[in-house]
């Protein structure tokens, strides 16, 4: 009988770890800074709609998680049809919110505070973000979008799965949900890859990111 218990936990153990691999997000591939793409002349100009584009954020560390969005506050994408040629958008880090903890609760606010601080993204001094497109290829039947992501000053380019739809109502570029390592741009609070001693008080180092750009012909 204990034996019969113990294979049980066993594979019910298997099967959440199997469940959790399956549903983690994979990490964009970071690489040095590139040189940035240039708008080629057979491209079309978008304007991004900064009100219907945004950029989910999700944090993890044992037992739960926080997650919300922040605005992107402006762009511009240029496109060949469906593939996007160049662009970049300018991320508005004093823009985000917290979603999971009702927004009149003190913790909402508690947290909001120390993301905006220098613990976090120091928000005070470093108000943007930027994501600059250096180039796009097709791999495995998705298209993979890079760029040079900028925050807190440090620059890395990334790379990560994207869908864009061209229609007559303008462009809309959606990653899937891909996750950065925090700490390649200098967020080091209560990383255990930092801080060896925080027992089970760690914060993950991967971010879950997910990016939706809505624009409009110019």
């Amino acid at each position: 009988m204990k034996k019969r218990i113990t294979t049980i936990f066993t594979l019910a153990a298997l099967t959440i770890a199997t469940v959790s691999c399956k549903d983690k997000a994979k990490e964009a591939t970071t690489a040095e800074v590139q040189e940035v793409k240039t708008e080629a002349s057979a491209s079309q100009k978008y304007i991004a709609d900064a009100a219907a584009s945004s950029i989910q954020w999700k944090g993890n560390k044992p037992g739960g998680s926080h997650n919300g969005t922040i605005k992107i506050e402006n762009g511009v994408l240029s496109a060949n049809g469906d593939k996007i040629e160049s662009g970049s958008f300018l991320i508005n880090m004093g823009s985000i919110v917290v979603e999971d903890i009702p927004a009149d609760d003190k913790m909402n606010g508690k947290l909001l505070g120390h993301l905006k601080d220098a613990d976090f993204f120091d928000v005070e001094a470093h108000p943007n973000a930027a994501f600059e497109i250096t180039g796009s290829t097709v791999a495995e039947g998705k298209t993979m979008l890079s760029g040079n992501l900028s925050i807190k000053g440090i620059k890395h380019n990334i790379t990560f799965p994207v869908s864009v739809t061209n229609d007559a109502n303008g462009l809309t570029l959606t990653s899937e949900t891909f996750t950065i390592d925090r700490t390649k741009w200098d967020i080091k609070y209560k990383s255990k890859s930092v801080f060896g001693d925080l027992g089970d008080k760690f914060i993950n180092d991967d971010i879950e990111l997910k990016i939706t750009v809505k624009a409009a012909k110019a």
